[in-house]
């Protein structure tokens, strides 16, 4: 049986900095048991709203580019929904059909294959650099490139290709305004520096930018710094390696998922989370970890019902000392009366556990782990 993994962040504060695809985030986290604070340290600016994106489109159309570089998907679903709705979406789809098209990672090809587009060349490490390796090294001199951005378009493409003698077109599909809540994202510095929150998502590097500067004008920032890099102290969990280059341009060590994804970066935060908050003791059959939501013995993750899995984290907690049945009942799920409960929850543990050596039976007083140390 796979433990319920779903309480796993029970009791921690997670402060997101994003508005773009925030509920996502939220509702992934407290799905598994966070208090989610949103600060969004910017607003996005509505993609159909930007009389420039129409402008530079249509300087697209009257003259083509050789090359376009597709960074987001999210972003170039946007640039084609805003060509729809001044009437351009077919011009701009027979544009690409007769341009190069390079991809930034897979989501970026999914969103051309949505439109009815074949990437021909996909930057399969979901970075900006290969695609500049890419282009350079092939050359771009003479050629016109337009390159679709994030949005702050701040990822160098265009200054490299630019140098190496191209026409460059900058698209970029939403821009960023002021944060919507000013007072939420001062709150939240300060909630960082108190360390009275577990976590900071950042997914862009504009809203990593924006959260610093506000720990700056709140006079903050160097206790903001020392709570993320204290061993025990916040995350600051970052989308991808451009999102962390702010945080780790002022000494924050950020911590970024292998693949540059909001759900791996979800996964990746949850069991940072789980295992800074868990329980650890030794045991003679190895290290035995309490998380919220599981437990694991010698690097074995236990079989454990709730019921069991909440009087192993109690037995835990005294380090070796003995606790009542009446203490164990107390922590069980539910509000039953009846210690029969808490003996038939101890029976279920020693089955998980593989021994009943593991949790020894103290006459008349309870039951106790047996550990090496506490």
């Amino acid at each position: 049986m796979v433990p319920n993994m779903q309480d796993q962040l029970s009791g921690c504060t997670v402060v997101l900095t994003a508005q773009r695809r925030a509920n996502e985030l939220a509702a992934a986290l407290e799905r598994r048991g966070a208090d989610v604070v949103h600060a969004p340290s910017l607003s996005v600016v509505p993609h159909v709203d930007d009389p420039e994106l129409m402008e530079r489109t249509r300087e697209l159309l009257a003259h083509p580019p050789d090359v376009v570089v597709v960074t987001t998907g999210v972003g170039f679903l946007g640039w084609v929904e805003a060509a729809d709705a001044v009437g351009l979406s077919q011009q701009l789809t027979d544009m690409l059909t007769r341009s190069r098209i390079v991809a930034r990672g897979p989501k970026a090809r999914g969103a051309l294959q949505a439109q009815g587009l074949t990437a021909d060349w996909v930057a399969e490490s979901e970075t900006s650099a290969e695609i500049q390796d890419l282009l350079l090294t092939e050359g771009v001199q003479g050629q016109r490139v337009a390159v679709q951005h994030h949005g702050a378009g701040a990822d160098g493409l265009d200054e490299a290709f630019a140098l190496a003698g191209a026409d460059v077109v900058s698209l970029v599909v939403y821009r960023w305004g002021p944060a919507p809540d000013a007072d939420a994202v001062r709150a939240a510095a300060h909630r960082v520096a108190e360390q009275a929150c577990d976590a900071v998502v950042f997914t862009s590097a504009p809203g990593a930018v924006a959260f610093l500067d506000v720990c700056r004008t709140e006079k903050v920032l160097p206790q903001v710094i020392a709570a993320f890099n204290a061993p025990d102290g916040v995350v600051a969990a970052a989308v991808g390696t451009v999102t962390a280059g702010p945080l780790d341009s002022v000494g924050i060590r950020a911590l970024i998922p292998d693949r540059f994804r909001l759900g791996a970066l979800v996964r990746t935060l949850v069991r940072e989370l789980a295992e800074r908050r868990g329980l650890r003791v030794l045991t003679a059959q190895g290290e035995l970890r309490v998380l919220r939501g599981a437990a694991v013995l010698d690097g074995e993750v236990l079989a454990l019902s709730p019921n069991s899995l909440a009087a192993l984290r109690v037995l835990a907690a005294a380090g070796g000392s003995v606790v009542s049945r009446t203490d164990i009942l107390e922590a069980l799920p539910g509000c039953s009366s009846d210690l029969h409960t808490a003996e038939v929850a101890v029976a279920r543990l020693r089955e998980g556990l593989g021994s009943r050596d593991l949790v020894a039976t103290v006459v008349k007083r309870g039951y106790r782990l047996a550990v090496t140390d506490a």
